[in-house]
């Protein structure tokens, strides 16, 4: 099962809205073919890994490990549980049940009608960790929200910028860049803060490392952000959520909200609808605020640079244990996650 969960995770960004999953063939000790879900809409792991086995003889013999339960029904490929049953697999273990109602249960359930000898739940906490945006995105009906940013030993995410001839203060070193670029290859989504947008103009592509480009989030209540703005241009998709479609621009994708009316829980239920499983918050602080105050994230990803700025933008207030700390060059990262 950890070899299924080491193949998942190969594609994690990749294949969103699915979930992760891996799954490995087993006849006699011996593994004779292996596979996951490489993109959305091709073939599921248990396809790939039953195409791997040269000799489809030994299927009536072997044991098949997925890190997910088989699908039933018909989406953009056929129910995998009919594949396992005409090749007659006798046995088929997972580690978790799928969350999504088309499957949940229903694949474990058509199996064991057929006689296969089916064992759920081997590593499932290892399970749900590994898919925790697919069971998030079901269970709470909105995507998984990971809040991101820097800030100085002394608490502050940006210097007075009045004092320093305009320019934003460098907070974290390279390390924390090149893994902030990772991440973002691999969520759906990025948001940021109308002011983020106009102070900073960042581009939020993934342009240190490898992978797609995820769909850019911001709000323009007002039609301040400029058309010179980055999030603009065509490297990305852009969604803005404004009070009114007279500010629109046709370069990105507008969607009007009512801001006086819980505008997080709006969003939240506009993007579960789109399917966006997960964002990555990357500021400012009002934004990052607003979801810590709603009770609104999952994961708080902080880091901590070792330097002190005394005056300037403070960093979003937030307490809470860190459940890991890793030590870089630079700075301290600190990983925090929401139990409640």
């Amino acid at each position: 099962m950890r070899r299924c969960f080491e193949l998942a995770t190969q594609v994690l960004g990749r294949v969103a809205p699915n979930p992760l999953v891996g799954a490995v063939v087993v006849h006699q000790s011996t593994i004779i073919g292996e596979g996951f879900h490489e993109f959305y809409g091709g073939p599921h792991a248990e396809v790939n890994a039953l195409n791997q086995v040269a000799d489809k003889s030994l299927l009536t013999d072997s044991t098949l490990y997925i890190s997910l339960e088989p699908c039933a029904h018909h989406g953009k490929t056929p129910p995998c549980t009919d594949l396992i049953l005409n090749y007659k697999i006798p046995r088929v273990v997972f580690a978790c049940f799928d969350p999504n109602p088309l499957v949940s249960g229903k694949g474990m359930t058509q199996l064991v009608r057929a006689g296969v000898d089916v064992n759920p739940g081997v590593l499932e906490a290892a399970a749900l960790e590994l898919n925790r945006r697919f069971i998030t995105f079901f269970e709470k009906k909105r995507p998984y929200i990971i809040l991101k940013w820097a800030q100085s030993d002394d608490g502050f995410i940006d210097h007075d910028r009045e004092e320093h001839g305009g320019q934003r203060a460098q907070i974290s070193g390279s390390d924390a860049q090149y893994l902030l670029h990772r991440w973002r290859a691999e969520e759906q989504a990025i948001a940021v803060g109308t002011n983020t947008v106009i102070e900073d103009n960042p581009q939020l592509t993934v342009r240190l490392g490898e992978g797609k480009n995820p769909l850019r989030i911001t709000f323009d209540r007002q039609g301040r952000i400029p058309p010179d703005a980055h999030i603009l241009n065509d490297d990305a998709d852009t969604l803005i959520f404004t009070e009114s479609l007279a500010f629109k621009d046709k370069r990105a994708e507008y969607i009007p909200i009512d801001f006086d009316h819980q505008p997080l829980k709006q969003v939240m239920q506009i993007l579960y609808e789109r399917k966006v499983q997960s964002v990555l918050v990357e500021g400012g602080t009002k934004l990052i605020e607003s979801f810590i105050q709603e009770n609104c994230w999952d994961e708080a990803r902080i880091f901590i640079a070792q330097k002190k700025i005394h005056v300037g933008v403070v960093a979003p207030n937030f307490s809470g244990n860190a459940e890991q700390e890793v030590q870089l060059t630079n700075d301290v990262l600190r990983f925090y996650r929401n139990r409640v």
